[in-house]
């Protein structure tokens, strides 16, 4: 797995912190140091939180789990949109819709029901309504889509959760609690990280240190379902090569009964003249 370099951090501005009067004291210790009344991040310290999450990250998508990416801050829904697509994870970046964890199912109801009106379309039992209610299903359908779109191949609750600003976010850090769903967060001075299971302290709020952070998360995640591949072709073969011999022992087995039999055949038919002329004499 790819190590993350402190000066490529550093470029992104991922250091930089909020102002000093709205810090969160539990953040002191991933404080370097305060500058014109702004906290600085210590940054090697980001590195080894960063790495240990890409390590756990690395591991849910090879086990095949989800990760579901939330972020609904103009600056980083689209970033987390572009880099959750590029892994096909499922994402959440308009509001946060209620219940999303702790009341999964009904999510999925309104899932299906997108389904629902795709297949009447499809079928053509969306004709026969009239103008007024195909108007009133189609803004259902564009609302259906633009608030959970992104989630509709997400059949189970996801194997853990990946925030952009936990503060503004608390909703579904609360939800994941409840649920005990892991939680990565890119964590601002002025949050709490004792809500969150991977803490990564960084800049929360500008788009480069978002994109850098979300480029080296998915990045981990990527190689996670490569491995996850290179194991599924590698079983596959195996199963292949287990079905071949199985196959080749079976016809050997065959040919070795086939052979016995006409040994038998042979004998007996040797055996029926001289009996034959025992009899006769």
């Amino acid at each position: 797995m790819t190590q993350t370099d402190v000066n490529d951090l550093l470029k992104a501005g991922v250091h930089f912190g909020h102002l000093t009067r709205k810090w969160n004291p539990n953040m002191a210790p991933y404080i370097y140091m305060e500058r014109n009344g702004i906290h600085i991040f210590n940054l090697y310290k980001t590195v080894a939180k960063l790495n240990e999450a890409n390590k756990a990250l690395n591991k849910l998508a090879a086990s095949g789990r989800k990760i579901l990416f939330v972020a609904t801050k103009k600056q980083a829904k689209d970033i987390v949109a572009e880099h959750a697509k590029k892994v096909n994870m499922p994402y959440i970046t308009e509001r946060w819709p209620g219940g999303m964890l702790t009341n999964f199912v009904t999510i999925r109801k309104a899932v299906k029901k997108m389904g629902a009106i795709d297949r009447m379309k499809k079928d053509g039992t969306f004709e026969t309504l009239s103008k007024k209610e195909r108007l009133q299903v189609d803004r259902l359908r564009s609302k259906l889509e633009k608030n959970l779109g992104s989630i509709s191949e997400m059949t189970r609750l996801p194997g853990a959760i990946f925030i952009v600003d936990t503060t503004r976010e608390h909703i579904a850090v609360k939800e994941a609690q409840k649920l005990k769903i892991p939680i990565f967060a890119m964590v601002d001075t002025n949050s709490d990280p004792r809500t969150v299971d991977y803490v990564i302290p960084s800049n929360d709020d500008a788009s480069k240190s978002i994109s850098k952070i979300l480029g080296l998360v998915t990045d981990a995640i990527a190689e996670g379902l490569e491995t996850r591949k290179n194991e599924k072709e590698g079983f596959d073969a195996q199963d292949a090569e287990g079905m071949a011999a199985t196959e080749s022992a079976s016809n050997k087995t065959d040919a070795n009964s086939a052979g016995t039999v006409r040994l038998e055949m042979a004998e007996e038919q040797k055996a029926a003249p001289e009996a034959s002329t025992s009899e006769n004499t």
